[in-house]
């Protein structure tokens, strides 16, 4: 099987309502969708979404991106994911969504020639990933209302964003926790907004409400305050934003500067890297934890829950993306059952269809 051609379409789908976290505000799921197309008449489909408040990359780059991917792999086998990889690896520098828009349709393939689902061939654990779902930032009321409505729902763990002032953001979790009682886990997410002796303060008296965990408290290039809040709290740590590839995660892991790590496919640049995370961080004993960004739609979460599903280490599930768009304008892929499982079709590749017009 040869590539023979790579096509990309820019897709943007309005939120429900915009998602405020401490470094900005989302308003729309914006994607760069890909078909690779090959000689033997299968299709694979991939996304790439980039969170410039995340990766710094944007939607006409990773469009772009992907284009030039194509005069390098046209001809190649898509299902030598290897050879891909290092492929895409000396066409760019980092551009992790575009790498993961071709990385996720080349497994697409993979499966499909196959005749078997990705989650089996990435390991067949189990066939489904369960969800939190995420409040994003606003006032204390507001976010423990929609918190009690997700709880309602079906959901038993919610992920908050916190991280504009130590008195709202006590005020924030003190109801939520008061909204959803005793049962229902709790973790939350600063985006970077702290230092590392602050931190360590603010989860001491946040911890009163029952944390699960705390992500990425500080910057994402202060390893050693992250190293000093690990150590210090007896909260959890996970890490998100200080582990891009397989590189920071063994820096990570080498320094013991987090308890546990969060994975994002268009973070690392797709399945291949995300596989190498996972082993790094499952030898040192580091459980991993799938999350997405806010501008990704069906395609990327049925990739990573089809990772999620397939493999023990990665014990979390932060997958909530769809939840929040007011369209799926791609057809396949994972459905929901019982509000927060994301179950995993059983056919071959990720059971992407193709769009609705």
């Amino acid at each position: 099987m040869k590539i023979t051609g790579i096509n990309v379409r820019q897709v943007e789908v309005p939120l429900i309502e915009p998602f405020r976290i401490s470094l900005g505000v989302i308003t729309h799921s914006k994607s760069a969708i890909v078909s690779v197309e090959t000689d033997e008449g299968l299709v694979g489909y991939g996304e790439g979404a980039p969170g410039i408040l995340i990766t710094g990359e944007t939607l006409a780059g990773t469009a772009e991106c992907i284009r030039a991917f194509e005069r390098d792999l046209i001809g190649v086998d898509p299902t030598d994911l290897e050879k891909v990889y290092w492929i895409l690896d000396r066409a760019a520098a980092h551009a992790p969504c575009g790498k993961t828009a071709i990385d996720m349709a080349c497994y697409d393939l993979l499966g499909k020639k196959a005749g078997l689902p990705v989650y089996k061939l990435l390991g067949g654990n189990q066939n489904y990933m369960d969800t939190d779902i995420t409040v994003g930032i606003d006032a204390p009321e507001v976010m423990a209302e929609k918190a009690k409505k997700h709880v309602e729902a079906g959901f038993d763990t919610i992920k908050t964003k916190v991280g504009t002032s130590f008195d709202e953001d006590i005020a924030r979790i003190k109801a939520i926790r008061e909204a959803v009682g005793d049962d229902v886990k709790i973790r939350i997410d600063a985006n970077q907004a702290w230092n590392a002796k602050e931190a360590v303060r603010l989860i001491e008296r946040l911890n009163e409400y029952d944390l699960e965990l705390v992500e990425q408290p500080v910057a994402y290039h202060d390893i050693a305050g992250l190293e000093y809040v690990t150590k210090h709290s007896i909260v959890p740590i996970m890490s998100d934003e200080s582990c891009f590839n397989s590189k920071d995660a063994l820096r990570l892991v080498e320094r013991r500067a987090v308890d546990y790590l969060n994975i994002k496919l268009m973070k690392c640049g797709g399945i291949r890297e995300a596989l190498k995370i996972n082993a790094i961080c499952e030898a040192a004993g580091i459980e991993c934890m799938l999350g997405c960004m806010a501008e990704e739609s069906n395609l990327g979460i049925t990739a990573a829950a089809s990772l999620g599903a397939a493999t023990k280490n990665i014990t979390r599930a932060d997958l909530d993306a769809t939840f929040s768009l007011t369209d799926l304008p791609f057809k396949g892929g994972m459905y929901v059952q019982n509000t927060k499982s994301l179950v995993l079709p059983e056919e071959p590749g990720f059971g992407f269809i193709g769009f609705e017009d």
